[in-house]
């Protein structure tokens, strides 16, 4: 469950919540304050396998539809990992040759998108802008969206469908912020 305190500007996400008859429980929680860019410590998980919010990963029906550009970057799951980079936080996996959490993943430019319909490809160009964070371990290439009864299922399904692991290219496998905003690439 993900929830939003709009007044202090906290996202509060949990795992495995279930209601026990009395109470509601949780596997566990992450909180992350809203304004901050700050990560999970190091070797800390959340309601993801890597460490990260789900909130800012996810697709919005608001702006798959909206009229501006989706600015963002989205949260996908693979079959395997193997470690984790920044900006993820927590190993899930040890699969030689998989994908750390973390590793940042681009819809090549060479793709054509242009036979989508206009909300298809706002979803796509973001991919090809922003990319795809490595974020749990699931299904593999599985980008996540919000809760919405507007979703159309039928157009969505097939045009994900319609990409293949190979259409996607490997751009950062981590990074860690050094003083002044600049960053420096980071091994794996």
């Amino acid at each position: 469950m993900l929830l939003v305190d709009r007044d202090n500007r906290i996202l509060f996400e949990l795992y495995a919540l279930h209601w026990s008859g009395s109470r509601w429980e949780a596997g566990s929680g992450a909180i992350f304050p809203l304004d901050s860019n700050a990560r999970r410590p190091e070797g800390w998980t959340s309601a993801d396998a890597a460490g990260l919010a789900i909130l800012p990963g996810l697709v919005r029906y608001d702006e798959v539809y909206g009229s501006a550009p989706i600015r963002h970057a989205f949260r996908v799951t693979v079959r395997s990992t193997n470690g984790y980079v920044f900006p993820g936080s927590h190993n899930a996996g040890s699969t030689s040759g998989a994908l750390p959490m973390g590793a940042r993943l681009r819809l090549k430019a060479s793709r054509d998108i242009s036979s989508f319909s206009e909300p298809l490809r706002r979803i796509f160009q973001a991919m090809k802008t922003y990319g795809l964070i490595v974020a749990d371990n699931g299904s593999d290439m599985y980008i996540s969206g919000t809760y919405d009864t507007h979703w159309d299922n039928d157009a969505l399904n097939p045009a994900f469908a319609a990409l293949r692991a190979g259409d996607f290219e490997v751009i950062q496998l981590g990074w860690q912020p050094a003083a002044r905003g600049r960053g420096r690439a980071a091994r794996h």
